[in-house]
């Protein structure tokens, strides 16, 4: 197949290019940063460089591409001139636009746990945005919206805060189950999916293991050498006001903190508990706990 990959050379683009090469497909990496392009053409893989803004670039890449995997890159947390909704809005408008001007009939969308929500999820409204957006596209475009859940790397945030107060401090955790994913993991299952036939729409979910922030911090902990480390529940006003006092986007803020709270109290996940993977990914805590102490 001849087939699309957004996301650079990401945590989760990376690996599923290295596998859909492995497979013997084509592959066509996009990417904004121009100094990618060797490091993408190493793995075996086209670059193709140039904006997700861009939707003319968009149509001329996917143009006599047997299936695209479409994501939306991270975006700058700390911009206080940022709209992350209507950023997640704007690339699912560009890539539905491309989709159906380069006449492309399969799909894989990456989007998140908690995207069935249309309120209640915070900053993951856009993943919801961009499913509804994707979903307007012709019923013969097969689309499979994969909704990841926590990921991994997400704990390297916290290690300026255990350096600093010896625990993770936030609003949620402690006794919630929290099913965390690799991107690794996440990768495999893409390549499954975008080489699998499928008529119209599916939502499959991906996730690697399933631990409370107690175990969490306890598996952080061993593989720090901090085997006391603690996950601590604090309040939303707690939470908001040190994700501020940090510089973020008061906007953005709030919405991490609404999502968090809306995994604390089950809302988040409700979904993913009714359609969980039947087979978890291959790649746990434990695995990754030897990155995060080398990034500690």
């Amino acid at each position: 197949m001849k087939i699309i990959v957004t996301g650079s050379l990401g945590n989760i683009s990376k690996p599923l290019t290295k596998e859909l090469v492995a497979q013997g497909h084509t592959v066509t990496v996009i990417s904004s940063n121009k100094e990618k392009q060797a490091n993408i053409e190493a793995l075996g893989a086209t670059a193709a460089i140039g904006s997700l803004e861009d939707v003319d670039f968009l149509v001329s890449t996917f143009s006599g591409a047997d299936a695209v995997y479409c994501m939306v890159p991270p975006n700058n947390y700390f911009d206080l001139h940022l709209d992350l909704l209507a950023y997640y809005r704007r690339l699912g408008n560009n890539y539905a636009r491309a989709i159906e001007q380069s006449d492309v009939k399969r799909v894989v969308n990456l989007s998140s746990i908690g995207a069935h929500l249309e309120k209640g999820s915070g900053i993951l409204l856009g993943a919801h945005d961009v499913e509804q957006i994707l979903n307007e596209l012709s019923l013969d475009v097969a689309i499979t919206h994969l909704r990841p859940t926590s990921f991994y790397y997400n704990l390297f945030g916290y290690v300026e805060m255990i350096k600093a107060v010896g625990s993770i401090a936030v609003n949620y955790g402690v006794d919630d189950k929290i099913p965390w994913v690799s991107p690794i993991d996440i990768a495999a299952v893409i390549a499954e999916e975008i080489a699998t036939p499928l008529v119209g729409r599916k939502v499959r979910y991906v996730a690697s293991e399933e631990l409370t922030g107690h175990e969490t911090a306890r598996i952080l902990g061993a593989a720090i050498g901090k085997p006391d480390l603690k996950w601590i529940l604090i309040s939303n006003a707690q939470m908001h006001g040190d994700l501020e006092s940090a510089g973020m986007n008061p906007q953005i803020a709030a919405g991490l903190v609404e999502m968090y709270a809306s995994l604390h109290s089950g809302l988040l996940a409700e979904d993913y508990y009714c359609n969980k993977p039947i087979v978890m990914g291959k790649v746990k805590l434990a695995d990754f706990a030897k990155e995060f102490a080398a990034a500690f």
